[in-house]
């Protein structure tokens, strides 16, 4: 006989959003929160996924003992019944499993992509490994958690490339914000930047060219930045170039139009630049072309940006 999820008349309080985010760091940082307040806490891990899914292997929610919740797992129709029985988990002082969906045997949660999932609910038990991994992540560095379900044990690793089961464990792996550097036209940076906050990116803009010296590269760019190049004027934009070549972002993009670009490789070569140093910028720069307002063009890019971060390692 198939079953039900428990009802939230049958936890002690019934579970609601404490805020809207699917930001990691926010999601750990409330868990941490929620552990140290004693109120008990547990951080859910989509740990499987059955065909489709909203959610990516790895993303996550925090619970706090009072059915307060922040992230998600699914597409927004689950997370209440996951918070709930977080809730019972916390009480009983165990981890445990929860398979949605396809194969689950409750029968009143039905994905909408007809798939199923599966979470892993792990009953917070100590700080240091989310403190590890929350000072990894201001630091902007990446950083992983490695969940044994086996001891019901939580810790964190300074490197994981992506998340995954591994040797019976699983990792969930954690990149730093994406932070954007912007050199550039006053009104096209101003628009570009604006919508690039309103993300939740972490953004540096830059009209005297300050962050391109040697000494401060590692300062502004590291692998999880983007370089985004909005000048009308060669000559301007290699300072900024040359900064972000020197460097290793996970994308670079410069403004103007192939003829534009075939001007700028030429000047690039001249400097001494290989033709593979040239193939690192995306130029044009964006999703589209003829971008003629600074909106549509703030749009083109970010949206080049998310499509970028999204396939980079």
């Amino acid at each position: 006989m198939r079953e039900r999820l428990q009802t939230f008349a049958e936890v002690e309080a019934a579970p609601k959003v404490a805020f809207v985010s699917d930001d990691p760091q926010q999601i750990l940082q409330f868990a941490l929160d929620s552990y140290e307040s004693g109120l008990g806490a547990a951080l859910v891990t989509l740990v499987e996924i059955r065909g489709g899914a909203a959610r990516a292997l790895g993303s996550q929610m925090a619970v706090r003992g009072d059915a307060l919740h922040c992230g998600y797992v699914s597409g927004g129709c689950t997370e209440a019944a996951v918070a709930a029985e977080a809730v019972a988990a916390i009480a009983s002082g165990f981890d445990r499993y929860l398979r949605l969906g396809e194969g689950s045997k409750f029968f009143d949660i039905v994905l909408p992509c007809g798939g199923g999932i599966t979470v892993a609910i792990h009953v917070i038990r100590q700080a240091k490994s989310l403190r590890t991994a929350l000072t990894q992540l201001e630091r902007r560095d990446r950083v992983g958690l490695i969940y044994d379900p086996a001891s019901q044990s939580l810790a964190a690793v300074l490197s994981a490339t992506r998340s995954m089961w591994e040797g019976g464990c699983f990792v969930t792996s954690y990149r730093p914000k994406t932070k954007v550097v912007f050199s550039g036209g006053a009104i096209e940076v101003e628009t570009a930047a604006g919508l690039a906050r309103a993300c939740g990116y972490s953004v540096c803009t830059d009209y005297g060219f300050s962050f391109t010296s040697q000494p401060k590269l590692a300062d502004v760019i590291d692998m999880d930045t983007a370089v985004v190049i909005l000048h009308h004027d060669l000559d301007r934009e290699i300072p900024a170039l040359k900064g972000a070549l020197a460097a290793n972002p996970f994308y670079i993009g410069a403004l103007g139009s192939r003829r534009t670009h075939e001007r700028r490789s030429a000047a690039l070569q001249s400097l001494g630049y290989k033709p593979s140093d040239i193939a690192r910028i995306k130029a044009p720069i964006g999703i589209f072309a003829k971008a003629r307002d600074a909106t549509s063009l703030a749009l083109s890019v970010l949206g080049d940006i998310a499509a970028a971060r999204a396939t980079s390692i």
